[in-house]
């Protein structure tokens, strides 16, 4: 299992099984969100909601006041409450809807570019996935069981994400072969843990220069020469 390390500047105060404080006769009952799909309206409204929330997080850390995000979004307590019962509910929303927008990447990207730029496009998009993450690690690494699975999404999002840019840049000669991609995603988490104090370009030339190496070798085909009799 593929795990990542992130430095954080944000301190989690207080137990991460905290929900949010409200009157619970006032509140409605959550909604099943496999009941029925989400209207067009509010599909904005929750895109509007993650974004504020995963800004927020990343501003002021996951014990942020639920009356700021919902500020910033544009819509009332009820409607964060009716759809995130917990803290932790919006927290791993916020987590999976990033983590979905960058595997998602990849496809449009490989559809844009070609393979070795597509992929290097990529690798930088990660590189700002781990920086919106930041807000989020004191809670996804606190043990809390309700974040139990989301490191998971890093094998079965972005694993396969990079695997279908890193093959067909081999196969174009773009990158050289034998390059492991749970490895390559590891080293560039690496890369961002160490340099997340210093400006986000950095972590950014960092892995421009990995990249760079990638492509060392890509067009040598390696042959074991047959002696001659």
């Amino acid at each position: 299992m593929f795990r990542i390390i992130i430095g954080t500047r944000f301190r989690l105060q207080g137990a991460m099984k905290t929900s949010f404080k409200r009157k619970p006769d006032l509140i409605p009952k959550p909604e099943n969100p496999k009941a029925r799909p989400l209207r067009a309206d509010a599909q904005r409204k929750m895109a509007s909601l993650l974004k504020a929330a995963g800004e927020i997080f990343q501003e002021s850390g996951v014990d942020a006041p639920v009356r700021s995000i919902a500020e910033r979004a544009g819509v009332g307590l009820g409607t964060v409450y009716r759809h995130f019962p917990q803290r932790s509910d919006l927290i791993k929303a916020v987590f999976q809807s990033r983590v979905d927008a960058c595997a998602d990447a990849a496809s449009e990207l490989a559809s844009q570019y070609e393979p070795g730029e597509a992929l290097a496009r990529w690798m930088q998009r990660f590189v700002d996935f781990i920086a919106t993450k930041r807000g989020l690690a004191a809670a996804l690494h606190s043990g809390d069981p309700a974040y139990s699975a989301l490191p998971r999404l890093f094998n079965t999002r972005l694993l396969p994400a990079l695997k279908s840019l890193m093959d067909p840049a081999v196969a174009a000669g773009a990158v050289r072969p034998g390059v492991d991609s749970e490895e390559l995603l590891h080293a560039v988490a690496n890369l961002c843990r160490v340099s997340h104090e210093k400006e986000p370009a950095y972590a950014r030339r960092m892995v421009a220069l990995l990249v760079d190496g990638l492509r060392y070798g890509a067009a040598t085909v390696e042959t074991t020469p047959t002696k001659s009799t």
